[in-house]
């Protein structure tokens, strides 16, 4: 199982701010786990699938490609401006 937090605006259309996820077989990547959340279909697939949503895994700012395992903390959020 992993953690996914979702952040800001995306708490707010997907109606939660975190949920556990057993991984399918064959996901270990955070790629995978975005394609397991955006068949899911709407509001889902419109906010996890675009390229400006940022994940961090474990705290660390992460590529689709950056592996994942169980007991990860998985977070998703919108771009930040600073000011």
């Amino acid at each position: 199982m992993v953690t996914i937090l979702y952040f800001a605006r995306l708490r707010e259309a997907l109606g939660t701010a975190r949920e556990t996820l057993a991984l399918p077989e064959g996901v270990a990547n955070l790629g995978g786990v975005r394609k397991v959340i955006v068949k899911r279909g709407e509001p889902w697939a419109h906010e996890i699938a675009s390229p400006r949503i940022r994940a961090a895994v474990n705290q660390d700012i992460a590529a689709d490609d950056t592996q994942v395992k169980d007991g990860d903390e998985i977070a998703f959020f919108p771009p930040v401006t600073g000011g």
